[in-house]
């Protein structure tokens, strides 16, 4: 019976360290790894940056990791969420950073935070080339905590 009780303990231990093993830290330089170039889309009737992402980037695709930054709430309607390297006053909107140094926020229980509070996410990264009404880097089931 101790045998059985042993082998179950360890068993634990093991889908824990793996699943801590699965989440990869990274930092605004790992998403810096994609060049853009413009890209007529028919729907809109304009032209987007369109990434293409090097293949580093694309082995982050699908995979649980965490990132820092800072935290901006954009959408008076409250349905979109930014994490950004920079804060508001020099983030890709306002400060002419490029578009892979903000993040969509897709959070897996609903969390507040304020504009440019400094937050650690930790998610499932998805790359998004193709719809232009999100983000390039897209973090879907994330939960955040005060870096």
């Amino acid at each position: 019976m101790r045998i059985k009780h042993l082998i179950i303990v360890i068993s634990i231990f093991l889908v824990s360290s793996q699943s801590m093993i699965c989440q990869e830290k990274i930092t605004w330089d790992h998403l810096a790894k994609v060049t853009f170039t413009e890209k007529y889309f028919p729907a809109w009737d304009t032209y987007f940056l369109y990434p293409h992402y090097k293949e580093s980037v694309k082995q982050l695709e699908g995979k649980k990791i965490t990132i820092s930054g800072y935290f901006l709430d954009v959408d008076p309607e409250g349905k979109l969420f930014l994490i950004s390297k920079n804060p508001m006053a020099s983030c890709f909107f306002c400060g002419g950073a490029g578009p892979e140094t903000a993040m969509e926020v897709q959070f897996k229980k609903m969390q507040k935070f304020k504009t440019d509070d400094v937050v650690t996410f930790t998610g499932i990264l998805k790359l998004n080339p193709d719809d232009p009404e999100h983000f390039n880097y897209i973090l879907t089931e994330a939960v955040g905590r005060f870096k």
